[in-house]
């Protein structure tokens, strides 16, 4: 029973120092949008959902901490569709699909983000 007490604890721990992490991240993203993103308010709409939904597996600022997951920083620039079908539909049965529970619109907001590289 302490085991798990002391686990669940530590997991608490870790989720708010990854919350904290993301927050920092989130304001640290500098002046100039990137090519194709309309402004720095939607590079930051998109780091948001990134966070909240991506950074689990893919890692905070596409800085993946050795896992399977796809290099995001990586993925090229005029693959727009690519990316918005693995996304909607999962890829590989690694990734899920996240088409019911992202609208086009925030795809993509997270577009505008990856494009950043992460930067």
């Amino acid at each position: 029973m302490k085991v798990h007490i002391a686990l669940l604890a530590s997991t608490i721990s870790a989720f708010a120092a990854l919350q904290t992490v993301a927050a920092q991240e989130t304001s640290k993203i500098g002046a100039t949008p990137p090519e194709g993103a309309s402004d720095l308010e939607t590079v930051k709409k998109g780091m948001a959902l990134y966070t909240h939904h991506c950074s689990h597996c893919h890692g905070f600022r596409m800085i993946s901490a050795g896992s399977a997951a796809f290099d995001l920083r990586t993925f090229p620039h005029d693959q727009k569709p690519r990316f918005v079908q693995s996304v909607t539909y999962g890829k590989n049965n690694r990734m899920p699909a996240w088409g019911d529970l992202l609208t086009t619109e925030e795809i993509d907001l997270l577009w505008a983000y990856i494009k950043t590289g992460g930067g």
